[in-house]
């Protein structure tokens, strides 16, 4: 697993800003499966993950929106039968942040629940 998952999410203060391509490519390389996104001009993180049935993918759902809730940033999540797409990005800045890799790390963690 990805150090970034023992990590927490930082309060996007003023200072905050988008992550730079280049930062966002390191990154990235830490994350196998998740790749850069554009919709409506904002980049976003995005990964699907497969199921066996709806009921595991609503208890992935489920899990990820646990974390999100815990560590207060957000993501969009698409549950359909068998995957789950999911989606991060910081609203506050319409677009990628530190803490959207973060999360991607700790949601491929809730994959088997850890």
């Amino acid at each position: 697993m990805s150090s970034l998952a023992n990590q927490a999410c930082q309060a996007c203060g003023p200072d905050a800003r988008r992550l730079s391509p280049e930062e966002i490519a390191r990154l990235l390389a830490e994350l196998p499966g998740w790749q850069v996104v554009e919709r409506e001009g904002i980049e976003r993180l995005e990964r699907l993950y497969r199921f066996k049935d709806f009921k595991s993918a609503l208890a992935f759902t489920n899990r990820v929106g646990a974390l999100a809730e815990e560590q207060g940033h957000h993501p969009a999540l698409l549950t359909e039968w068998g995957k789950v797409t999911v989606t991060w990005w910081t609203h506050a800045l319409n677009g990628l942040h530190y803490n959207d890799f973060v999360m991607a790390a700790k949601t491929d963690g809730a994959v088997t629940g850890g």
